[in-house]
C-alpha cells in the first residue's frame, strides 16, 4: 500500500475535505490518502504575503508524516514546495506544477483561471520557472476570494464558467487549468460542459505522485534539495 500525504498549506478544514475527496476520486485502490492542513497560518492563500505566512506551519505539519511514500502540496501557488523537497526523500509535487504539465501534454495552449488578481504574478512566475510560460495563453483572475469558493455560491460558478468561455474564445486556449485547490470539485462537470480538458491540480498531482513512486523515483539530495543542515531555530514567544 502506498501512503500519500496531501497537505493543505492553509488552515481551512472544509477546503481540506474538498481536496481529500478529489484526491480519493482518482487515487488507486491501494493508495492511502492522508489529508491534513497546517495548524498555523492564514485561512487562505492569496498572493505573496499569504504564501510567506504559510511556510512555518506547513513545514511543521509535514514533519508529523515523515513515513509517507509521496507528498502533494495542495496549494496552486506551490507554496513551500522547494522546502518540502529538502525535507523529504519521497517525491513532493505541487498541484500547480502538476496541472501545468498535464495541460501541456493534452493541449497545445492552455489558460489558467484563478481567484484574485493579486495571485496572477506568482502564477506567472511559476510558469516561467517551470519552462511552460510559452504554452500558457493567459492567466485569468475571476476575482473570487478563495474562501468564497467554500460557500457553494452559484454566482461563483457562473463567473468561472464565463472565464472558461473567454479562455476558449478569446485566448485560443485548448485546455483550462483551474487555479485554486478550492475548485477541485469542478473539473468533471466543466470538462463535460465545455468539451475540453478542464484540469484540476489535485487530481493531476495525485496521479503523478503515484507514477513516480511506482517508477522508484525519489528526490535528489546532492544539490538544492539536500537535506537541511541541523541548526538552532529561534522562535518568538
Amino acid at each position: 500500500m502506498m501512503k500519500l500525504l496531501v497537505i493543505n498549506p492553509n488552515t481551512t478544514k472544509s477546503m481540506t475535505r474538498k481536496i481529500a475527496a478529489a484526491a480519493r476520486l482518482v487515487a488507486r485502490a491501494d493508495t492511502e490518502i492522508i489529508a491534513t492542513e497546517s495548524q498555523s497560518g492564514p485561512a487562505s492563500i492569496e498572493g505573496f504575503h499569504d504564501v510567506a505566512m504559510c511556510h512555518a506551519g506547513l513545514i511543521t505539519e509535514a514533519a508529523r508524516h515523515a513515513d509517507v511514500d509521496a507528498v502533494v502540496v495542495a496549494c496552486f501557488d506551490d507554496t513551500g514546495l522547494d522546502a518540502l523537497r529538502c525535507q523529504f526523500e519521497a517525491p513532493v509535487l505541487g498541484i500547480g506544477e502538476a496541472a501545468y504539465h498535464a495541460a501541456s501534454m493534452v493541449a497545445n495552449r492552455f489558460s489558467v483561471v484563478t481567484t484574485l488578481r493579486r495571485s496572477v504574478p506568482g502564477i506567472e512566475a511559476n510558469l516561467a520557472r517551470y519552462g511552460l510560460a510559452a504554452r500558457c495563453a493567459r492567466v485569468r483572475a475571476s476575482d473570487i476570494p478563495v474562501l468564497k469558493l467554500e460557500e457553494n455560491d452559484p454566482g461563483c460558478l457562473a463567473v468561472i464558467r464565463n472565464q472558461i468561455r473567454d479562455a476558449i474564445e478569446v485566448d485560443g486556449a485548448e485546455a483550462v487549468v483551474l487555479g485554486c485547490a478550492g475548485m477541485a470539485d469542478l473539473m468533471g462537470s466543466l470538462s463535460d460542459e465545455f468539451g475540453i480538458p478542464v484540469i484540476d491540480g489535485v487530481a493531476s498531482a495525485v496521479c503523478m505522485a503515484e507514477a513516480l513512486v511506482a517508477a522508484g523515483l525519489r528526490t535528489s539530495k546532492i544539490g538544492g534539495y539536500a537535506t537541511p543542515i541541523r541548526k538552532t531555530v529561534a522562535v518568538a514567544i
